[in-house]
């Protein structure tokens, strides 16, 4: 799926940090302070996907990016709420 800066979402959900499980969201919302490890869309079958680490994300804070997953290996923020279409 192609980034859409157009697309709403329509949809909150809580999200279980996993190294497997598959998520479409536009954004998270971080309820406690800590890292939010993510895959981002673009790394979405390329040969070797780099994940993206967002250190020290504040408790109250959006990280705005287009993620299909919210890895536990790097992740130790809590309370993270995927805003998408699910």
């Amino acid at each position: 799926m192609a980034w859409n800066a157009t697309l709403v979402p329509i949809n909150a959900y809580p999200v279980t940090p996993s190294d497997t499980t598959i998520l479409n969201a536009f954004y998270l919302y971080v309820g406690g302070t800590g890292n939010v490890a993510v895959l981002p869309f673009a790394q979405v079958g390329q040969p070797t996907p780099v994940p993206v680490v967002f250190y020290n994300a504040p408790a109250g804070s959006y990280i705005w990016v287009q993620c299909s997953k919210v890895l536990s290996t790097g992740t130790t923020a809590t309370n993270i709420v995927a805003m998408g279409p699910k």
